[in-house]
């Protein structure tokens, strides 16, 4: 994980003791036209466009305690500050949690999740940020508070910032405060697991669970070293298979014992000849090298593709053929995709993705985006975001309405300049 100095050209970081004295630094930048660098658990520094703008760093570690948690009510507010570690904690000790897997739990903070609009394997069954985030504190580009949604499920009224916020990458305000919607934790969990025989039966199991009767909470296709050499793959990956189908399910203990089985029972119809079940410490501890896969190990270049589910495989085949040492995991049911790549392209970024990546993302009506490029090279707009489809005049003029002056996180986002 690169440091906040080696990343950001900040000139002193500030840790305001709480929201009010953080809304009066961002007022004395906007008098000043002083770029402001929002600072989380800094472990998504390399995510965006390189800052290039002298600046100030803006730590929000400060902002860390609850505010109100009425827990039969199942929501939750607090500071923005807090490591998704400790709010799993608090949350753990009422039978309660955030169903939101990111790498790094101990140093990443809420507020930078929500502004990074991270989702790990279980997006599929429990939803994204955006799902679990209703209500919402934020100190815009001129110093001023505003807030958006409640501290009640039901709070549709007004503009939703919640949403708005949540994946902006704190360039149209510094989030200080969020209330989330939770979700009991389920009494048992376990992992179900094959090895396909090549990316063709892959698809077709894909494409049956779509049809499942089983209620998954993680769809993840596995591909590559990093799979292989994890001790829980051993016996699976004796044929010499770099391939892996992990079917993670949760609930009460019928509900787990019958989907389990099924799931078994399903996949010998479409010809997979073994497959495993892992519970307990063994299965926390599969799921948890999933979590961390986007962001453990060093790799030249890390990238993240947004497709329809049925282009997972094609693109797999697609980032395989650049570089077969590479290690892609896959939350197959949502079209997610993220590569690991083990040396930098040869043929140089631009004419990799442009040229290539985001042609196939973009047969499959997706995009692609690098999520860490520690070499710094050829990081430019295309390159890093892609050629999204997407109104950047109209996202550009609402960034003008938060931030007039262009000092949150400026140029490190979608937006055009």
């Amino acid at each position: 994980m690169s440091s906040v100095s080696d990343t950001l050209p900040i000139t002193e970081t500030t840790t305001p003791g709480d929201a009010s004295e953080l809304a009066e630094v961002v007022r004395s930048c906007h008098e000043t036209e002083t770029a402001i660098y929002p600072i989380g658990g800094g472990t998504s520094l390399g995510y965006g466009l390189s800052a290039k703008r002298e600046g100030i760093g803006l730590s929000l570690a400060q902002l860390a305690s609850v505010v109100d948690y009425p827990a039969r009510d199942m929501t939750i507010t607090v500071g923005s500050g807090i490591t998704m570690r400790a709010l799993a904690e608090i949350l753990a000790a009422e039978r309660q949690r955030l169903p939101i897997d990111v790498p790094g739990a101990s140093q990443a903070t809420l507020g930078g999740v929500v502004a990074t609009n991270f989702n790990g394997p279980r997006r599929y069954g429990q939803g994204t940020v955006r799902d679990h985030v209703i209500g919402i504190h934020a100190v815009d580009g001129r110093g001023l508070s505003f807030k958006g949604g409640g501290r009640v499920v039901k709070n549709v009224a007004g503009y939703d910032f919640c949403k708005l916020l949540t994946g902006s990458l704190g360039t149209l305000g510094v989030i200080t405060e969020v209330t989330l919607k939770l979700k009991p934790i389920p009494d048992r969990f376990a992992i179900v697991f094959c090895s396909p025989t090549d990316l063709n039966q892959a698809d077709r199991l894909l494409a049956a669970l779509v049809n499942s009767e089983t209620t998954p909470c993680a769809v993840e296709l596995l591909v590559g070293p990093t799979w292989t050499a994890d001790k829980q793959f051993t016996d699976l990956s004796s044929s010499g298979s770099s391939l892996f189908l992990a079917v993670a399910v949760e609930g009460t203990e019928p509900e787990v014992e019958w989907m389990t089985k099924q799931l078994g029972d399903e996949w010998r119809s479409e010809g997979v000849s073994s497959h495993q079940i892992i519970e307990g410490h063994a299965a926390d501890e599969l799921f948890g090298s999933m979590t961390e896969f986007p962001s453990s190990g060093e790799s030249p270049l890390v990238l993240r593709a947004s497709i329809a589910p049925s282009g997972i495989t094609r693109f797999i085949e697609a980032v395989q053929s650049l570089d077969a040492n590479c290690s892609v995991q896959s939350h197959a049911g949502n079209g997610i995709v993220i590569a690991r790549l083990s040396e930098f392209p040869s043929a140089g970024l631009a004419k990799t993705l442009v040229g290539n990546l985001q042609a196939v993302a973009a047969s499959a009506h997706g995009n692609v985006v690098v999520l860490s490029n520690p070499g710094g090279s050829e990081m430019t707009h295309q390159s890093v975001w892609g050629a999204v489809d997407a109104p950047f005049e109209l996202m550009s003029s609402v960034k003008r309405e938060f931030d007039p002056k262009n000092i949150l996180n400026p140029d490190r986002f979608v937006y055009v300049s």
